[in-house]
C-alpha cells in the first residue's frame, strides 16, 4: 500500500471511479467526504476509507486532497474545504474552472482532470484515458504526474485555458452525443424498436474518426443536401417540435460547413 494518504473531497461519478482506480493501484485512500452519508459511505468502504459529512471533519495531515464537486458548490464551499488545511497539496478535477481559483487559500495547488465520462455503475479503463494535468510549482507537477502515470499512459500537461478548450471540445463531442442518443432511443420507442438496433452504427461512427478527420467522416441526408429525404424527416416529427427543430439546426450546421 503506497504511503500517500488521498482524502477525496466529493463521492459522486468521477470521484467513485478516480478512488477506486488509485486504490486498485495501492494508494492509501484516507477519507472520503460527501455531503450525502449513502455515497460517502458506499465509496469509503469500496476503498476501505473513513468517511465524513461534515468539511470541518476533514483529515488535516493528507499529503494530497482530490476536490471533484459542482463548479458551482466547489466554488462555494472552497474557504470551508481547505480551512485548517492549507498545507496540503490541493487539486480540482474540474474541466472548466482555472488552477487560479486556488491562490489566496493554499499553498500548493494543481488541477487533475481525467477527460472521460464516468458513471458509477461502468467501470472504465484508466490506462487509456488522458489526464491533463498542472500544478502551482515544478516539484508538485512531477508529483502529480507520477501518481496519474500509475494509473494512465496518457499524462499531458496544459495550462487552463487549453483545458476550458477541451473541456469544450468534450461537451460537444461526448454529452451533446449523448444527447441525441436520448433522442434517438425515444425515436424507437415509438416504432416499438430496441435502442441496440443503433448500436453497431454508433460504434462505427466512433471508430472511423480513428482513421478520418470527423469533417471527412460525415455521411448523411444533410451533407448531401438530399431536401427530399430531410423533408420526409421533419414531417415525421411534426408532433416533436422540439426535435424538429434541432432536426432542422443540426442539418443547417452541417450543410453550412460542408459547403464552406
Amino acid at each position: 500500500m503506497n504511503a500517500v494518504g488521498i482524502v477525496l473531497v466529493g463521492a459522486g461519478n468521477l470521484a467513485t471511479n478516480l478512488a477506486k482506480a488509485l486504490y486498485r493501484r495501492g494508494y492509501r485512500i484516507a477519507q472520503v467526504y460527501s455531503r450525502t452519508e449513502e455515497a460517502a459511505r458506499a465509496l469509503a468502504e469500496t476503498v476501505e476509507a473513513d468517511y465524513t459529512t461534515c468539511l470541518e471533519e476533514l483529515q488535516s495531515e493528507a499529503s494530497l486532497y482530490i476536490v471533484s464537486l459542482t463548479d458551482v458548490a466547489f466554488v462555494e464551499l472552497l474557504p470551508r474545504i481547505v480551512a485548517g488545511r492549507e498545507n496540503g497539496l490541493w487539486v480540482h478535477t474540474a474541466g472548466s474552472i482555472s488552477m487560479r481559483i486556488w491562490e489566496g487559500y493554499v499553498k500548493q495547488y494543481g488541477v487533475l482532470y481525467p477527460m472521460q465520462t464516468f458513471s458509477k455503475q461502468c467501470e472504465v479503463d484508466f490506462q487509456t484515458i488522458p489526464f491533463f494535468i498542472e500544478a502551482s510549482g515544478r516539484k508538485d507537477t512531477e508529483y502529480l504526474k507520477s501518481i496519474v502515470s500509475d494509473l494512465s499512459e496518457r499524462v499531458y500537461e496544459v495550462d487552463s485555458e487549453q483545458r476550458k478548450g477541451l473541456h469544450l471540445a468534450a461537451v460537444f463531442t461526448c454529452n451533446f452525443v449523448n444527447h441525441l442518443y436520448v433522442s434517438g432511443a425515444d425515436l424507437l420507442e415509438k416504432y416499438h424498436l430496441p435502442f441496440d438496433m443503433l448500436l453497431p452504427l454508433i460504434d462505427e461512427t466512433a471508430r472511423k474518426v480513428h482513421e478520418l478527420p470527423p469533417r471527412e467522416a460525415q455521411t448523411g441526408p444533410a451533407v448531401r443536401h438530399d431536401v427530399n429525404v430531410m423533408n420526409k424527416h421533419l414531417e415525421l416529427l411534426s408532433d416533436a417540435s422540439e426535435m424538429q427543430e434541432l432536426y432542422r439546426l443540426l442539418s443547417a450546421s452541417i450543410h453550412n460547413r460542408h459547403t464552406n
